[in-house]
């Protein structure tokens, strides 16, 4: 009797997968053209943290490699833009784009977290980001930059960019400031916060499997 229990405790565990298993790449490329811009983001939320950014804004290039780095995101974005104008376009539509490849390789969201949570410091600056992949773009930003250029930037495109990804991920995200003084430093390191949140929220949660991470059951 005992032993015909000890089968049937065998029989009724879920399989364990192999050690050497690869799960399926969650990786997604976007083009995106229009009369101002043309821009190709690539992206493998399963990396080792690569990228190679050139957007013709040498600031916003260096914000998403602190994305690749910190989120462990290979990520590729090449934009052309209406530079001689101004930023603004290239900027919120690599945040378009960005959005749209993070969207795709994420797909109906099954097994993700679903939420993240990090506060990230940079000297004096101390920045919260808390992000969910809930299907409901809704963005809070209390960023307070002193200046209106970090370089050639012009910092109001922060907002812009992380407006433009909230929209096209479909997440709900809410950026922090906590202290800071340093604009340099206050928006690195809420690129930092959100990289490191993405992470947390995109990684998959072993108990859930394949689970949609609602009680809806459906994102």
């Amino acid at each position: 009797m005992n032993d015909k229990l000890g089968i049937m405790e065998i029989i009724d565990r879920p399989p364990v997968p192999p050690a050497n298993s690869v799960q399926p790449a969650r990786a997604a490329l976007v083009k995106r053209t229009t009369l101002e811009t043309d821009v190709t983001a690539s992206l493998n939320l399963d990396g080792v943290g690569t990228c190679k950014a050139s957007t013709g804004i040498p600031f916003l290039d260096h914000m998403l490699q602190q994305i690749a780095s910190h989120g462990l995101i290979d990520l590729d974005v090449q934009a052309i833009g209406d530079l001689a104008i101004d930023d603004h376009h290239t900027n919120e539509d690599v945040g378009i784009t960005l959005g749209q490849a993070l969207a795709k390789a994420v797909g109906d969201r099954s097994g993700i977290s679903r939420f993240g949570h990090f506060i990230a410091p940079l000297d004096e600056a101390l920045i919260e980001v808390v992000l969910d992949f809930s299907g409901r773009p809704h963005l809070s930003y209390s960023l307070e930059i002193p200046n209106q250029r970090i370089g050639t930037y012009d910092t109001e495109l922060v907002r812009e960019f992380f407006s433009a990804v909230v929209n096209h991920t479909q997440m709900t995200l809410h950026i922090r400031q906590l202290q800071g003084g340093n604009s340099h430093h206050i928006v690195e390191a809420a690129f930092k916060a959100f990289a490191r949140a993405l992470r947390m929220a995109v990684e998959i949660d072993p108990r859930r499997a394949s689970g949609i991470p609602s009680s809806k059951g459906v994102l």
